[in-house]
């Protein structure tokens, strides 16, 4: 894996395994219904922090480039966030931003946390603060969201896993502090997802999550599309993470303050926040 000293150029959005953009709409699957959603090219927005050391880094893996960022266990802590107390959700990262004041100098990254409906709110399991707003999702339907195994992230404190639905479902008793359910699985148990191919035809911009023997969680965001089965690759072969979930597709987007990079455009829904510890 070659790392490169060039900062990431700006996302080119996709949604979840559908239009390249420049495509009039995104459309983000739902429980088997499309949902259209304005696409428009994402816009970094400037925040010079430059006493800070960024959490994220570009790398290249198989001749694509992905954004690899690491949250530690003794440095950060993860929460999840969707919505201010009784409003609507924030559907991008920019809102959160502002409305996070002050406290947004303890973010290290923040990202797309798994997908959603119309409305943004999470379509799977969702725990914010240890408050469960919406329960285990285990449905069958079409879309990525519903190949089967799909999974989720959570963790409480310093402890962060990434299971597959029906073991999270059949092990985890007590709630978690956070939590986001996505699917499909990118890798189980050190095998990549049943249903991917090695390098398939239906290659879009992605980002995901896995957590490594040494409890740290890795967040990657590719900077051009890729398949499946590649994205996959990446996180068994090189993070050595013995599961990893998809987050989702051309919505994904990637908030690094060090890096000043803020990236605009299709409108998400949770999103996972990455702060640094006091």
């Amino acid at each position: 894996m070659r790392v490169l000293l060039a900062l990431a150029a700006p996302l080119a959005l996709t949604a979840c395994d559908q239009p390249q953009a420049g495509d009039p709409v995104g459309r983000s699957e739902i429980g088997g219904e499309a949902v259209a959603l304005e696409t428009t090219s994402p816009t970094p927005e400037v925040t010079p922090e430059p006493s800070r050391e960024s959490a994220c880094r570009t790398v290249e893996f198989e001749k694509v480039q992905l954004t690899h960022c690491i949250a530690d266990p003794a440095k950060h802590r993860i929460r999840t966030a969707l919505a201010p107390e009784g409003g609507s959700p924030w559907r991008s990262l920019s809102a959160l931003s502002d409305a996070l004041g002050e406290s947004r100098a303890k973010v290290a990254f923040a990202t797309n946390a798994g997908m959603f409906d119309g409305a943004g709110k999470p379509i799977g399991y969702y725990v914010e603060n240890g408050e469960r707003l919406k329960e285990l999702n285990r449905a069958e339907g079409s879309g990525n969201f519903h190949l089967s195994p799909n999974g989720v992230f959570f963790g409480s404190g310093g402890s962060w896993r990434v299971l597959p639905t029906d073991q999270f479902y059949a092990t985890v008793g007590d709630r978690p502090q956070f939590g986001t359910q996505s699917g499909p699985m990118l890798v189980v148990d050190g095998k990549l997802h049943p249903e991917f191919q090695a390098d398939g035809p239906s290659v879009r911009t992605r980002n995901g999550v896995g957590v490594d023997a040494r409890g740290r969680a890795h967040f990657v965001i590719s900077e051009m599309p890729l398949s499946f089965g590649k994205f996959a690759r990446f996180f068994r072969d090189e993070l050595k993470t013995p599961n990893a979930l998809y987050l989702d597709g051309g919505v994904s987007a990637l908030w690094d303050p060090a890096r000043n990079r803020l990236d605009k455009g299709s409108s998400i829904g949770p999103m996972l926040v990455v702060e640094d510890k006091d």
